[in-house]
């Protein structure tokens, strides 16, 4: 540990080459379940799974829909465990999959056409950040895109460059989707305090 200051403050900061130790735990966990062990699997699930959960349903707006993917991208999660490079944090991996399943859930049920009214009455999951339902239903006004770029880095404290690693498109596309999406966002809510 290193002593550093900061806005008239001092904490100790850990060195270069030391690991937090909430990291070489999870790192621990992902190498049982990578083994096969099924208890690994299920800490890790019950870590993850309401984070996951509550993307998905800040992308989608349909609390059903929302566990139906968070479900399959663990699925997926376990199957792919395997490639997975434990070196590398397992949130942002894990919520590649999330996001990407929701946007693929989100393009499919446009492309039916389906009424979400229905996700606008959905019972949102336990809310772990505050977001108001003015700014939820402003969010469900953007396209999937941008949503998911807003979500990941306003609401999962995501920076650009880790969301362009997770959504697989240039940083650029990010800052894109982003500025778009802040620009809808408040003209969408400048509009209901009018």
């Amino acid at each position: 540990m290193a002593l550093a200051v900061g806005q008239g403050s001092l904490w100790l900061a850990p060195q270069a080459d030391e690991e937090p130790e909430d990291s070489r735990r999870e790192r621990a966990l992902i190498r049982s379940a990578q083994d096969g062990s099924e208890e690994a699997f299920e800490t890790l699930f019950r870590r993850h799974w309401r984070d996951a959960h509550r993307t998905a349903f800040l992308v989608v707006r349909d609390a059903g829909a929302a566990e139906e993917i968070a479900q399959e991208a663990f699925l997926a999660a376990i199957r792919a465990l395997d490639r997975f490079d434990r070196r590398r944090p397992f949130r942002p991996w894990l919520h590649r999959i999330v996001v990407n399943r929701a946007i693929d859930h989100a393009r499919a049920r446009s492309l039916r056409r389906e009424v979400v009214d229905a996700a606008q009455d959905a019972v949102a999951p336990e809310q772990n950040d505050a977001v108001g339902e003015e700014l939820l239903a402003a969010l469900a006004d953007l396209g999937v895109e941008q949503r998911a770029a807003i979500v990941l880095r306003y609401l999962r404290d995501y920076t650009p460059g880790e969301i362009a690693r997770i959504l697989q498109v240039p940083r650029g596309t990010v800052n894109s989707r982003l500025r778009r999406g802040l620009d809808r966002l408040a003209s969408s809510l400048e509009a209901e305090v009018r």
